[in-house]
């Protein structure tokens, strides 16, 4: 329970002043653009728009910049705007395979058709701080290679050829919408997917991890990660047909996992999946383990009782603005609720003192 504060309305618009005062910090420096934002922290607007579910940089490196640098935060403002916006139609589901790479790389087979494209990657880096950043210079001259146009298959379509990895099926059932309807469990895989993306990251990474280190009952390889460009068409009723209407960067990840069968199914590889806009690998690798820690059961897999297999567990707990709201709304008054459980405890000690008192009577 919550009560009124005297005075508290002049105290909260005090507290908004100095929140902007700071948020700007020194008047001295130059101010951080937007654009500044967009372009140079691109790694950081990639999270706001994949766990805001919504894709424009543009408002996610305002939120970036009011948020100050919060990307929790940064991505709640991100999914309030969005439930102000209308909802005009429905996109056609991505290609993937016809994605424009930046980067395209496998953990399974060393040769592919289309090559290994290491492309904008930390992977390589020793990981030293970079003082010439703090000069604040221009570009490095290098090479850089452009998107590749054209199509490139993915990985597990070579497994698909010896039927060596678990079909998918495909149906023409729409999937529900998380972002419109309350989530409910025992939860298909469409929505688990749809949770996972919006989930956030540090948990997905810290689940995914301990399925590597034993507590999951799978090894999984990177089959594939790509990142790129791929086109979005919409369906125009009155052209009855489709048409472009943009293209959005992603990064998509699937893994192989080994399977050994089961009473219906011969021993075979297994597929976990993650998807997430713009660049973000760590994100759809932790997408794609956990995703296949869920299936353990539909698969017939022995579910050793660990959090990652926890479907309930994992998609109540994933994601950030829920666990967020939850989290801090206790720093706000709860005055009559801690007194009256401060009357409870004293009343309890004066009961057990009053007994104490009388057994030393007796």
């Amino acid at each position: 329970m919550y009560v009124a504060v005297k005075g508290g309305e002049r105290a909260i618009d005090n507290a908004h002043a100095w929140l902007a005062e700071e948020r700007r910090g020194d008047p001295s420096v130059a101010e951080l653009s937007v654009a500044q934002i967009r372009e140079q922290l691109r790694l950081a607007v990639n999270r706001v728009m994949a766990e805001g579910s919504l894709h424009d940089p543009d408002l996610a490196a305002l939120a970036i910049k009011q948020a100050r640098g919060d990307l929790i935060e940064a991505i709640f403002l991100i999914r309030a705007y969005r439930t102000t916006l209308p909802r005009f139609g429905h996109a056609q589901p991505v290609d993937t395979a016809e994605m424009a790479c930046d980067r395209r790389v496998s953990a399974t087979f060393k040769d592919v058709p289309g090559g290994q494209v290491l492309g904008p990657t930390f992977d390589y880096t020793h990981r030293l701080l970079d003082f010439k950043l703090m000069a604040e210079g221009g570009v490095p001259e290098a090479e850089t290679a452009a998107p590749r146009d054209e199509p490139v298959p993915h990985v597990t379509s070579f497994l698909n050829r010896e039927g060596l990895i678990q079909s998918e099926p495909e149906g023409d059932e729409v999937p529900p919408d998380l972002t419109r309807a309350p989530l409910e469990l025992p939860a298909d895989r469409a929505l688990r997917l749809q949770a996972l993306a919006r989930g956030d990251e540090g948990f997905l990474l810290s689940l995914a991890y301990s399925t590597q280190r034993g507590y999951g009952n799978s090894h999984a390889f990177v089959g594939e990660l790509r990142i790129g460009t791929v086109a979005v068409e919409m369906e125009i009723p009155e052209l009855g047909l489709a048409v472009g209407i943009g293209e959005i960067g992603l990064t998509e990840c699937e893994t192989v996992n080994k399977f050994a069968g089961s009473r219906v199914e011969p021993p075979q590889f297994t597929r976990g999946y993650g998807l997430v806009f713009g660049q973000s690998e760590r994100k759809a690798l932790s997408m794609a383990l956990v995703d296949r820690a869920l299936r353990s059961k539909e698969l017939g897999v022995e579910v050793s009782g660990s959090p990652a297999h926890d479907e309930e567990f994992v998609l109540s707990h994933c994601d950030n603005i829920q666990a967020t709201g939850f989290l801090e709304h206790i720093k706000l008054p709860h005055y009559v609720d801690f007194q009256s459980e401060m009357e409870l405890v004293r009343k309890m000690r004066a009961e057990i003192a009053a007994c104490r008192a009388k057994e030393a009577a007796e």
